[in-house]
């Protein structure tokens, strides 16, 4: 059944994965995200999330519970959180402690979502885990235990380690997941569930299906709550969104190559260099995208919101040049109204 939904009965929200341009800095990087936040927040966008990467060149939310304090300290209303931090890659305790710290400076603006995926390759993922030991399997158990230590009162033992700052905090945790692993899980506990449709499209559907059917009503939630990503670049034309779109192309291609890159300019020959696999994998990966003007825009937002009956949409927009970027979001904005 479709959704009667419009883009006005719902929010929408940012994903940011803090860009590394090439030819600019770090420390550019991080004023840019500020700056999409203070924007983002003035147009009325709900939530401004970063994500956790490691050992990708082109992205700069590794430390993601540190960005997420540095983006809450210059807004003032938007709510900041993870979209998200890998639990399998961290002790529960340290997670329940920086976002216990994070709350109690940030109050009622933290959010927490949860994935299992290690963010990164093998032999980053052992790097970063100090061993293989750690398989994402363990992700049900590490998930309690964390909500224990926000709420000690969930555990069926006196506990003797407790998170200072973090016990007795509430702050709201989300499971994400791209397939129906994590959906079912966040249906069984009552939990709000991010689908990641901006790189998984195509098992976006059965996983609403999987959180939608299963869902048992909690102290979080009475009834599901659904949050779906996508890949939206707005611009004055199609032909610029286009043309600006190639830069994310780009980032992934250098992916698929094993060569993964800073965000580099748009290209408008960018086609002539792929291969025909490469070709088909970018046709792909153009489903989980929007690039167009308003009009263009708002047709196909409302058109992925009605099939998957989300709650909210979470944008994700890797644009290279920051003023396109924060037109972009503009655009997207007025085509919600």
């Amino acid at each position: 059944m479709e959704s009667t939904k419009t883009l006005q009965d719902i929010r929408l929200s940012v994903l940011d994965l803090v860009p590394i341009l090439e030819g600019k800095t770090v420390q550019e990087a991080f004023q840019s995200s500020v700056t999409l936040a203070q924007k983002a927040e003035q147009l009325g966008f709900h939530r401004f999330w970063v994500a956790e990467h490691h050992n990708m060149p082109g992205i700069g939310s590794s430390a993601t519970s540190v960005v997420i304090g540095h983006i809450a300290g210059q807004t003032s209303k938007i709510r900041v959180g993870a979209g998200g931090i890998m639990l399998p890659n961290h002790s529960s305790l340290m997670v329940a402690e920086q976002f216990g710290t994070l709350d109690a400076i940030y109050p009622g603006r933290i959010d927490l979502g949860l994935g299992r995926a290690p963010g990164s390759d093998q032999q980053t993922m052992r790097a970063v885990r100090r061993g293989l030991s750690t398989t994402g399997d363990e992700f049900p158990e590490q998930l309690e235990e964390l909500r224990q230590y926000f709420d000690p009162k969930r555990s069926p033992f006196p506990q003797t380690v407790r998170a200072y700052p973090g016990e007795g905090q509430n702050v709201p945790i989300w499971l994400l997941g791209s397939s129906g692993f994590s959906a079912k899980l966040a249906a069984e506990l009552g939990l709000p569930f991010a689908f990641a449709s901006h790189f998984s499209p195509e098992f976006t559907l059965p996983a609403l299906d999987i959180y939608r059917s299963n869902f048992k009503p909690s102290d979080v939630l009475d009834k599901p709550y659904v949050m779906v990503g996508k890949n939206v670049i707005a611009a004055e034309s199609n032909e610029e969104a286009e043309f600006l779109a190639t830069s994310m192309e780009q980032q992934f291609l250098s992916l698929i190559r094993g060569r993964p890159s800073r965000l580099l300019p748009p290209n408008e020959d960018l086609t002539e260099y792929l291969t025909i696999h490469e070709q088909a994998a970018l046709d792909k990966r153009g489903e989980s995208t929007i690039a167009g003007d308003k009009e263009f825009v708002q047709k196909e937002l409302q058109s992925f919101l009605t099939a998957t009956d989300a709650d909210e949409i979470i944008i994700n927009s890797m644009i290279y040049d920051e003023v396109a970027r924060l037109r972009s979001f503009e655009i997207i904005a007025e085509a919600s109204k």
